[in-house]
Order: structure tokens, then sequence, then C-alpha cells
């Protein structure tokens, strides 16, 4: 795993980062919803000059059924370099995938061949809870000391959820993260400012409210997540919590800036109980404590009740239901998927307070059905969901799956699953690339991706 040179697909900047070269590859986890036959990681053909270009080339299976794979990441990247904790010679092979429902990890070896990825190790339930007293395992990120996992709940599926560390030399779990974790409950995305020695959480709910669906009464009582929690990452102890009021439900994704110096950073509200807008908010310092802005406001889009799923029908609109935001190298763009009216739009946040509409495209939708120039059925399902940027900014994926339970409440039909592929101005706006579309195999529903080498979600930096 050691090397005498550090990885090359490290960098000590994003600026750095911006000038590598094209990845080739992509790994898109996907699940079975009936968990009927084993999850998979599919690898992906993104080279235009290949002859199987926006083609599946590799899939590993995992060895068990009913993983529901979720948020994997990288054994290790960029931020191995920085001078707090340096790891320079761990290399970027392994990748570290989660099965949110099943509460088990996987160890998956991209080296000997990466269009033929290898399990190498199965990390059990049962080793996670007694270490860790954690279950329902969602994001990995690659951090200075080792490879951090959340999970939504404890080891008995309740409240609360946190995260623990992995050994990124062995695998072996070390143990929960939290030394001092005040008020915080629940669980959902995490990430850090490294330059600011600050780890940022945010939230959804307990198993009991999600894994047989959103439930309605929980909902509208406005008993999901609607905060975000602010720690000090060396001292492991929670600083802050920032409560955004009973309308705002599922405080979802976090984006921070990628350069070290700046402290701010994007997260998305799914749903407005007010009207079913979604919106976006802007964290930022303020003197020695943390504050939020609401920056954008997407409203929800009437529709014939006739078109709606039961869930919606009496409120005879459909909700934009932004379920993930990812954010460009360069910290110029940041990209919002619409999942419930299928819209991916592209806006300049070159001021943070200030985001101003520079590209959309549609492509599925619940009532839109917006299809794709190499789609055959001409009405797609789902909708933008999870989006991964290119290190250079230039190209843009994304999936349609949401999470299985919840799929069938807004696509009551059921959701075949595609992948897209979009590309990017040289001074913003989108378009979608005609010859990239991936009808995907049934019985499998793609969710989130990894690119070869690195991409705007894998990767932290110490350097600016």
């Amino acid at each position: 795993m050691a090397t005498w040179r550090p990885d090359p697909s490290f960098y000590p900047s994003p600026r750095m980062a911006a000038k590598a070269p094209k990845e080739t590859l992509a790994y898109v986890a996907a699940f079975d919803p009936d968990r009927k036959r084993p999850d998979a990681i599919a690898v992906v053909d993104v080279d235009p000059a290949s002859s199987t270009y926006s083609q599946i080339v590799g899939q590993v299976e995992m060895p068990n059924v009913g993983d529901e794979l979720h948020h994997f990441g990288w054994n290790a990247c960029s931020s191995c370099l920085c001078p707090n904790a340096p790891h320079p010679h761990v290399e970027r092979r392994y990748l570290v995938v989660p099965g949110l429902r099943s509460s088990r990890l996987h160890i998956i070896d991209t080296k000997p061949d990466p269009r033929k990825p290898e399990i190498v190790r199965v990390i059990e339930p049962s080793e996670i809870a007694e270490k860790a007293n954690y279950s329902r395992l969602h994001t990995i990120h690659c951090g200075p000391e080792g490879i951090y996992v959340n999970a939504l709940a404890d080891r008995d599926g309740n409240a609360p959820g946190g995260i623990f560390l992995l050994d990124h030399d062995s695998f072996d779990v070390l143990g929960q993260w939290e030394m001092d974790r005040g008020p915080q409950k629940l669980a959902y995305d995490f990430w850090w400012h490294l330059g600011h020695d600050t780890m940022i959480t945010s939230e959804w709910g307990t198993p009991d409210t999600f894994e047989n669906g959103l439930v309605p009464e929980v909902l509208l009582a406005s008993k999901y997540g609607r905060r975000l929690h602010f720690w000090d990452l060396t001292r492991r102890k929670h600083v802050q919590e920032i409560d955004f009021g009973e309308e705002h439900q599922l405080v979802f994704e976090l984006r921070p800036a990628h350069d070290p110096t700046k402290a701010y950073g994007f997260v998305g509200c799914v749903i407005s109980l007010k009207d079913l807008s979604a919106s976006i908010w802007t964290w930022y310092r303020e003197g020695d404590q943390w504050a939020v802005k609401k920056v954008i406001e997407i409203p929800a889009e009437p529709a014939d009740p006739d078109l709606l799923p039961p869930v919606l029908k009496g409120f005879q609109a459909v909700p934009p239901l932004v379920t993930d935001i990812d954010l460009s190298m360069d910290d110029r763009f940041l990209y919002v998927s619409c999942w419930g009216t299928g819209d991916m739009i592209q806006y300049d946040v070159s001021d943070p307070f200030a985001p101003k509409e520079a590209g959309r495209v549609r492509i599925g939708g619940i009532v839109a059905r917006a299809s794709h120039p190499k789609a055959s059925n001409g009405a797609l399902n789902g909708g933008p969901q999870m989006v991964e940027i290119s290190r250079d900014g230039k190209r843009i994926y994304f999936t349609n799956s949401l999470y299985g339970a919840i799929d069938p409440q807004f696509y009551p039909e059921g959701i075949d699953g595609w992948m897209v592929k979009l590309d990017v101005g040289d001074d913003g706006g989108i378009a979608v690339d005609e010859k990239f579309f991936i009808d995907w195999p049934k019985g499998h529903r793609p969710h989130q991706v990894r690119l070869e080498g690195g991409d705007c979600s894998s990767d932290s930096y110490c350097y600016p």
C-alpha cells in the first residue's frame, strides 16, 4: 500500500487538482431495491475516444444481498499531503463502500485492473457495532487521520448517529470519533474545513423514519433533520448548532469551499413545509461564530393532480426536491439536483452570498418526464440525483435514483435507472452530451458516482 513517492492523483491545492489528467473511468454504486440480488459497483467508460464510451465495462458484485450501497469513497486522497497529519505515501487504491441498510463495509481494490475491481475485505456490522456502536453507514471521506465513516444510528437503530474512523492501512475499525457530541442526535452528511479545524455535520432522521419510506406525519411535524452542527475537528468536540427552523426539513448535502483559506460552504434543504420549495444556504464565519444565510430558493411548480403521485396530489404541485449538490474545484459553479422537477441547475457562486443561475437542463422529473437524445423510450422517470464533477470542472455526471424505499413514493411505477453526462462551457452554461446515456441494466438502480483519480467531492486540500 505504501509507495516511495506520493500518489500522482494527490494534489496539494485545488488549483493544481484542476489541472489533473481527465478521468477515463467512473465507478458507480448500483443497488437492488427489492433486495433479491447482490448490489454492485459498476465500472463505466467515460473516455470519449474509447470504443466502449458510455458503457458499463466492468462490475464487482457484493457477497450479500440487501446492502443498499450508498455514498462510497476512496481510502486516501489529497488530504494525505496536509502538514498536520501527513501520510504522503498512501495510495489512492481502495474504494470503501458502505451499505446503508446492511451496515456492512466493503473494501474494494481497483489497482490490479481498474476495470475489474476486487473485494479484498468485508467488515461486518457486528464488528462496527462492537468497536464503534454505530449502524446504517452513509458516507465515506478520506481525511488526514484515516478514513472517516458516518452512520445514521447507533448499533440498535436509534439516535444518536455519528462518525467513526478506519485505519487507512489495515482498514481496522478504530472507534467512535466524537469525544463530546453536545446536543447532536441526528446525522446525515459531514465534511470539514481543514484550514479552520472545523467539522460540519447535517441531519436526516433515524432508520424508523426512512427505511420504509418518508413518513408524512414525521415530515409535517418537522421532526426530520433541520440543523447544522459545527465541531472542533482536532478536539472532536461539538461547538455550535444552527437550527434552520420548523419550516425547513431535510438539511442534506454539505459542500465546503475547496480553497482551504475560505471559511464558507453550501448546504441544500430538500423541502419547505410552507410552499414545497427547496433552498440552498451558505454557511460562513461571522466573528467568532458560524452563521447561515439562505441564498437560493427554488419554487415548486404547479401541476395537474392527475399526473402526481398520491403523496403530492393534495398539493397540486411538483416540489424541486433538491437531493444533492456539488461544487466545482475552483469554487465558481454550484450544481443543484432537482430530483422532483428533473432540473440540473448550474449557479455561478463566485459571490457565495449572491448566486446567479448560469445554466439548466431538464431530464426526467415527476411530471416532465423529459427525455435524452440517446434514450429509446422518450419519457424518462427519476430525475437528477447524485451528481459528480470532474476535477477540471468540464464534465458533470449524474444518476437518477434516491433511495430504494423513497423512489416509489414519488415515482410509483418504479424507476428505470439511467446515467447521463453534461458538458460545461468555457464561461459556464451546460449542455447534454448526446452520446452519453446509460440505460441502466434492469434489477439495479444507479446511485453514487466516483471518478478515477478523484473528483470534486472526494478530496480536501490544505494549501490554496
